[in-house]
């Protein structure tokens, strides 16, 4: 049922099952739609939502992305300089590289707006000019997230003709989901996107096996740049890469902001994963070079750790200085609140967390005391 010429309230099930289904690599395709919800704020009392659907043209002599068909119609109907807006978009596709521009353009320039971005899929994310156009969106203060099974469901009762009907989720979304989620952050790197819940969870848990569903355990390292007086200066998290350990990003990061080697700054690291020989090696150097840096390092997990040159690696860093400790309940809890997106909930955690701590704990005592 149309709204206007411009867009619709809602999208057959059909149209919303293919057109959003989140795969990795995505073939006939060529439509875009975006699921929009604006809240406006005016004088910090009136709240109200408008919401609907629009859709990319693709005709010859009337082509227009999706992206700027919903900027238009917002700038000539909705948007006014003396109220406030938080606009959310539910993608099929991230942004191409041309309106991911235009979009962080409009941000720039109207300030009274804020942007999340919910994508299905990702559109290119392997053409770097794509991927620099999320990070420039990303650093105009877009949230830029991936969509999970809740947000599907949650367009599916509200932009779907569904007639009651339940969400029915299909083959490898929960898969896919987290195939996209790991992209996305590389793409984006250090930018203060939080971790997700599940994703938390999931990679710093601290369980000797992991828990069903089974997936794979990988380095996440997040860190906080404080001033002896505890202000922090900075923040944020690394993946690995193929090529470059998160330790070796972060170490990057750290040198890339050029600090005053005449004051003194401590750096805390919450890591899923102890680090590697290399890694190691690379942390004692950064540490060596840089006096004035005194650098704590948690560990979720110890990596390789029944393999001498691992256990090596975990002295030299006591050994340079650098305390290496493992995660607790109180770093944990401080992670969740620094790094997660919590929406405001306190950390529970997960059956025998301390027990599971405390023998990761007796076991690196006894790493760090052994004759070396």
């Amino acid at each position: 049922m149309p709204r206007t010429s411009d867009h619709v309230v809602r999208v057959a099930p059909g149209t919303f099952s293919f057109q959003f289904r989140n795969l990795l690599y995505a073939n006939r395709r060529n439509c875009s739609y975006i699921c929009y919800e604006v809240e406006r704020r005016k004088h910090r009392s009136c709240v109200s939502f408008d919401s609907g659907v629009f859709h990319n043209q693709v005709y010859a002599g009337t082509r227009c992305h999706t992206e700027l068909r919903f900027l238009s119609w917002f700038c000539a109907r909705k948007l006014r300089p003396d109220e406030h807006y938080r606009i959310t978009w539910f993608m099929s596709w991230s942004p191409c590289m041309q309106c991911a521009e235009w979009v962080a353009d409009f941000l720039e320039r109207y300030r009274n707006v804020t942007l999340s971005i919910f994508a299905a899929r990702l559109y290119y994310f392997q053409h770097e000019g794509t991927r620099q156009g999320l990070l420039r969106l990303s650093d105009q203060g877009a949230r830029v997230d991936i969509m999970s099974y809740q947000e599907f469901e949650y367009c599916w009762e509200k932009f779907v003709y569904c007639q009651r009907r339940p969400f029915k989720p299909w083959k490898k979304l929960k898969t896919n989901y987290q195939l996209l989620v790991a992209e996305l952050e590389d793409i984006l790197g250090n930018t203060m996107n939080l971790l997700r819940e599940t994703l938390f969870k999931q990679q710093f848990g601290n369980q000797p096996r992991v828990p069903a569903p089974y997936y794979r355990r990988k380095t996440y390292l997040c860190y906080q740049l404080k001033q002896l007086d505890d202000l922090t200066l900075d923040r944020g998290c690394f993946r690995n890469k193929k090529q470059r350990h998160a330790e070796i990003r972060f170490i990057d990061k750290i040198n890339s902001l050029n600090l005053n080697p005449s004051q003194s700054y401590k750096i805390i690291c919450y890591i899923t994963w102890s680090p590697c020989p290399n890694c190691a090696y690379e942390l004692v150097n950064f540490i060596t070079r840089n006096d004035h840096l005194n650098l704590q390092i948690f560990a979720s997990r110890l990596y390789f750790h029944w393999i001498k040159p691992y256990r090596k690696g975990l002295q030299q860093l006591q050994e340079a200085g650098i305390s290496v400790a493992v995660m607790t309940h109180t770093e944990f809890e401080d992670c969740w609140e620094q790094f997660v997106d919590n929406q405001s909930r306190p950390f529970q955690p997960w059956d025998k967390l301390e027990q599971y701590s405390a023998s990761i704990k007796r076991r690196l005592w006894r790493i760090l005391t052994a004759p070396t």
